[in-house]
């Protein structure tokens, strides 16, 4: 699992004010809120005291207050702010407690939580500190817009999570659909890649002519042109954008780690495509909501098969991608480790040929 990096934590509809949810990241307990102002807030789950889970307890809007012995925390910072069984003589300094707490912030229907690398065991807490980059947001090329999300747990590990999804050759046999492809339209297909920071680019090219919706927008669009440009970028995002003239669509995709064995996909969509059809968001997420189970159940099928640790093998160049994302990874624990600058494993631009 890579620290480090904003991920998503939970969707913000699931947390009213002066709420507590409980959530998992990287095998880290969270308990998440919002304060009276309605500004999220991420804690570890575990009070510093006897660890006790601090979602168990009380939230006043601003302090919240473990339910084994009293203590209470500000929501925000995590310092310690009162210890009930302190008698007036004895100077514990408070200032110096913390709960453990993280950068949050909370756009595109998502709250984000920055996950830092864990101390050392016996390090104790402190304050979050700030992140060195915003958390990721959908990219919009326009004032007016729509946007829909939807979410799906997956019973596998990030890596399988994301090797899936942007495995280019599963289409046909997995996305069937009279509205979208069928196992008999399959056909080679010839891609350009680039390097990218912490990622790579499939590069400016024509949508999938095998796909309905693509024919669909081309007619509709009346455009020159209609490109497809998506992006991987570490630890976990997926971002595509389809530009047709003045129109756009583009989505946010991420897999983010609950447990070793557990994730969760999480897609966000904006576009200004078709945005006076009744019910386009619905209908988007209808589709969208197709695509997502038909993976979720391809990979718990999988998982069947990953439960006796058989060998796997990468073939290029359909399975190229997957080959980078696992050398990027190790390229940044590298880098962190060492101290040196990343050194990125694709030496420049290639172009990869598979049939889907």
């Amino acid at each position: 699992m890579l620290f480090d990096f904003w991920y998503r934590a939970i969707p913000t509809e699931r947390v009213g004010r002066s709420e507590l949810v409980k959530a998992t990241l990287l095998e880290i307990p969270l308990v998440i809120g919002r304060d009276r102002r309605g500004r999220a807030f991420a804690l570890r789950d575990t009070c510093p005291h006897r660890g006790m889970p601090l979602s168990y307890g009380r939230f006043d809007g601003e302090q919240v207050e473990c339910c084994y012995h009293g203590w209470k925390f500000d929501a925000h910072t995590g310092q310690c702010q009162h210890i009930p069984s302190l008698t007036s003589d004895q100077k514990l300094k408070l200032d110096r407690i913390y709960a453990g707490s993280f950068a949050c912030e909370e756009h595109d229907d998502y709250i984000w939580v920055f996950v830092p690398e864990p101390a050392q065991a016996g390090a104790g807490f402190t304050k979050a500190a700030e992140p060195p980059v915003p958390a990721p947001r959908v990219p919009t090329f326009s004032d007016k817009y729509k946007i829909a999300h939807l979410t799906s747990e997956l019973p596998c590990s990030v890596d399988h999570g994301i090797i899936g999804l942007m495995d280019p050759a599963h289409g046909p046999f997995v996305h069937q659909a009279w509205w979208w492809r069928s196992r008999h339209s399959i056909h080679e297909k010839q891609k350009n890649f680039e390097p990218i920071p912490y990622g790579f680019r499939m590069s400016a090219h024509a949508p999938s002519s095998n796909s309905a919706p693509y024919r669909l927008l081309r007619l509709y669009a009346d455009a020159d042109s209609i490109t497809t440009t998506i992006d991987f970028v570490l630890p976990n995002l997926r971002l595509e954008t389809i530009c047709a003239g003045k129109y756009w669509f583009s989505s946010l995709t991420t897999v983010t780690p609950i447990t070793s064995n557990h994730c969760r996909i999480d897609v966000v969509a904006a576009w200004n495509i078709f945005r006076w059809v009744p019910f386009g968001p619905g209908l988007l997420k209808f589709v969208f909501a197709k695509f997502v189970e038909q993976d979720r159940q391809t990979m718990e099928k999988q998982s069947e098969g990953l439960k006796h640790d058989p060998h796997l093998m990468l073939i290029d160049d359909a399975d190229r991608p997957a080959k980078w994302y696992f050398q990027l990874k190790q390229a940044y624990l590298e880098s962190r480790r060492s101290g040196a600058e990343m050194k990125h494993p694709m030496p420049g631009p290639v172009t990869l040929k598979w049939r889907s």
